[in-house]
């Protein structure tokens, strides 16, 4: 059973805040959130390339496009034990140096290299992916609908980024996939020595361990995490295979990359708008309907609609995404109590929802080698989309999920 949910955040329970430099943190949080991407989304224009380099099928393609994503589920439970230990902001700080590990040992090696530093980075990324919420619901509150879509706005903002310039970044170190793969574990380094001064404080609320019982069973952390997985499948599928099946279109590579990063930078628009106008309304379901929409309707315009309108397609699927990735973290903090409740419904909403997702861009690779063609792809479209509306529905009812947060 679930329980009505306030619109108007309070300060929770369980939680003592501690902002001794709020805009630090506010930094720091921005440029995580800018490095949680890249890993990701920099290897779509280039996939043909890679694959041609490495002798990949479109299956392993696809394996190599759903690696990082399964890991940001399979992953994610160890978060909020490692935060229990550690701290949250510890494990942040050393998770963005095994991060930038993975986007080196992807660059060398070969596929094996490949293949393990893609594990790497996409375990990197769904445990820090899974602390962050629960740090804004914590440290801001007051404004967590509106915390949230600022980070969801640098997450998108550095996906963009990578996607539109990994592929003139290879041209410029002439044509080697390999550098203009590498160069994202600058900035996750960079990340890392900002964020260095929060890992060296000890927050009150890590003084006690709390444990959250009940998340498995309440429905309304499954219809949660249910609409996490399936947007993000779609999400990852554009991540992954749009290029490809731009440069199949007729595009050439920099521009299917080039219009792979707009529809992201278009997200930035709705990535911070959706959760702030989301949280004024009654609940969310109207919002979420409407970003579903938009999602399929961009999708399916990318994959049959004339190629003089691509450009319009790309706007309306990247406003779309950025609101539909937007309201799926603000739903865990808002159907949560409390920062810890958050932080472990983060983690089953990442963790079983990313390994959900996961199934996405493995199924446009093995449905691309068995028809040869891209048309077939409207179906997988479909139905993800269709069952994370269905889900988001149920998810975006103003409820709190009913589980208790005790200490340990």
């Amino acid at each position: 059973m679930t329980t009505k949910a306030p619109q108007a955040s309070t300060t929770p329970s369980h939680d003592t805040p501690i902002l001794k430099r709020p805009w630090l943190i506010l930094l720091g949080l921005v440029l995580v959130a800018l490095n949680l991407r890249p890993a990701l989304s920099s290897i779509a224009p280039l996939l043909n390339e890679v694959s041609e380099s490495l002798g990949l099928s479109a299956a392993r393609a696809g394996l190599l496009t759903t690696l990082p994503v399964l890991c940001l589920g399979l992953f994610a439970p160890l978060a909020p034990r490692l935060a229990r230990r550690f701290g949250s902001e510890r494990v942040v700080f050393g998770i963005l140096l095994v991060l930038a590990i993975g986007i080196v040992l992807r660059s060398t090696l070969g596929e094996v290299g490949l293949f393990a530093g893609s594990l790497l980075a996409g375990a990197s990324i769904g445990i820090i992916g899974v602390l962050l919420p629960g740090i804004v619901k914590r440290d801001f509150p007051a404004q967590a609908g509106s915390m949230t879509g600022v980070y969801t706005m640098a997450l998108c903002l550095g996906a963009a980024i990578a996607a539109g310039s990994t592929v003139p970044l290879t041209h410029y170190f002439d044509d080697r996939w390999d550098i203009g793969l590498g160069f994202w574990m600058i900035p996750a380094v960079l990340a890392a020595i900002v964020w260095f001064p929060q890992a060296r404080e000890l927050h009150a609320s890590h003084q006690v361990a709390y444990r959250v019982r009940g998340l498995f069973r309440d429905p309304l952390a499954w219809q949660v995490t249910l609409y996490m997985g399936l947007q993000s499948s779609l999400a990852y599928i554009v991540f992954g295979w749009l290029p490809s099946v731009l440069i199949g279109r007729g595009l050439t590579p920099t521009q299917a990359g080039l219009l792979l990063s707009g529809s992201i930078i278009v997200q930035l628009v709705s990535a911070l708008s959706a959760p702030w106008l989301a949280t004024r309304c009654k609940d969310q379901r109207l919002a979420i309907v409407s970003v579903m929409a938009l999602t399929l309707g961009g999708l399916f315009g990318c994959l049959y609609a004339p190629l003089e309108g691509l450009w319009g397609w790309a706007i309306v699927l990247g406003l779309g995404q950025g609101g539909a990735f937007s309201l799926a973290l603000a739903l865990i903090v808002l159907r949560s109590r409390d920062s810890h409740v958050a932080a472990n419904l983060s983690g089953m909403a990442q963790g079983v929802g990313y390994t959900i997702a996961s199934l996405g861009p493995f199924a446009v690779g093995v449905v691309h080698d068995l028809t040869g063609s891209w048309d077939s792809l409207g179906w997988i479209f479909a139905v993800l989309g269709v069952g994370a509306t269905i889900a988001g529905i149920g998810a975006g009812r103003a409820l709190h999920v009913q589980v208790t947060s005790e200490k340990i």
